[in-house]
């Protein structure tokens, strides 16, 4: 299995990023799917996932209202738009797919088997 993640930039406040992750070695969407972020010396954390057996999407406070979790299971590709970013969202995001199916996704980065290498998002203030 293999994640190719890409999108990431430098951006302004107030801009926007899609970030994409395409997906092989597997059916995506038979599997919930996450987007996390990272900055040196913090843990991961859980962005957005989106749930493989209803459909169901769960967002971290911070970004609620800004971010979308989102897939295309012809392109075998996951996505994470972002809108009106700032500062704080400088990370490096990851996506990930979980491995376990037929339960509601989980934004702990431990529950996820299988990790795309990385794209940096940089936010200028």
């Amino acid at each position: 299995v293999q994640l190719q993640a890409s999108g990431g930039g430098l951006v302004q406040a107030g801009g926007s990023l899609r970030l994409s992750c395409v997906a092989s070695g597997l059916t995506l969407e038979h599997y919930n799917v996450a987007w996390f972020r990272q900055v040196p010396g913090k843990e991961r954390e859980g962005v957005a996932c989106a749930s493989s057996n209803d459909g169901s999407t769960f967002y971290a406070d911070s970004v609620k209202g800004r971010f979308t979790i989102s897939r295309d299971d012809a392109k075998n590709t996951m996505y994470l738009r972002m809108n009106n970013l700032k500062y704080e969202d400088t990370a490096a995001y990851y996506c990930g797919i979980d491995n376990l199916v037929g339960v509601r996704c989980s934004r702990s980065y431990y529950e996820y088997d299988y990790w795309g290498q990385g794209t940096q998002v940089t936010v200028s203030s």
